[in-house]
């Protein structure tokens, strides 16, 4: 048998996937990958080699290395989006329910993702794409949070700074979290007393 008619038969073998599922496909490779090997290890030629498919396919959907990153980044914020979205859903309609619930999940989101997220945003440093893309996801949180928050605020609301400084305390924390340098309850509750401290403040202007 010529190895023409091998390399037929394999490909028919093959299941042939939407590109919506060979993308969750890569995606799960690409954070396998960064996670037993590190982020140094995310090349296209790699992905390409775990994830037993041609490097044109690689390329279609991702395009540059910086693109795989980026992408990772986009599921990662997606899937915090998610957890955030379902646990405002269920929480308390109270200030401290509303404070605890975004507080936890989003360290409990950084944590799930262990030490793969800092090692793709150190590679994607002073990218365009990721500012991009995560400047596009912070407006998000932050409408998100402003929203949640909404009810128990005064009536001047709160400061558009104000929430800038939340989010970057719970990166702090959650990365901080992430590495061992505290633990997860102390940066839940950290980030709890800001958030209620920050809506204090709202109501005393």
């Amino acid at each position: 048998m010529s190895s023409t008619q091998d390399d037929s038969r394999t490909a028919a073998k093959r299941v042939r996937l939407s590109r919506e599922d060979r993308l969750r496909q890569l995606l799960d490779v690409a954070w396998r990958l960064a996670r037993e090997e590190g982020t140094d290890a995310l090349t296209l030629p790699r992905m390409a080699d775990k994830a037993g498919v041609t490097k044109p396919v690689i390329y279609e959907h991702f395009r540059t290395r910086n693109g795989l990153l980026t992408a990772l980044y986009q599921d990662f914020d997606a899937r915090q989006t998610a957890v955030i979205d379902a646990a405002l859903e269920s929480s308390e309609p109270t200030l401290e329910g509303t404070a605890r619930v975004i507080a936890s999940s989003y360290v409990e989101c950084v944590l799930a993702q262990g030490r793969e997220m800092p090692g793709v945003l150190a590679a994607l440093a002073g990218s365009r794409e990721l500012e991009t893309v995560k400047r596009a996801y912070q407006v998000e949180f932050i409408g998100k949070c402003r929203k949640a928050l909404a009810p128990f605020t005064g009536s001047k609301g709160i400061a558009q700074s104000a929430f800038w400084a939340i989010l970057g305390a719970a990166d702090a924390v959650s990365h901080a979290a992430a590495t061992g340098e505290i633990t997860v309850e102390q940066a839940q509750a950290e980030l709890y007393e800001i958030i209620v401290a920050t809506v204090g403040r709202s109501l005393a202007a």
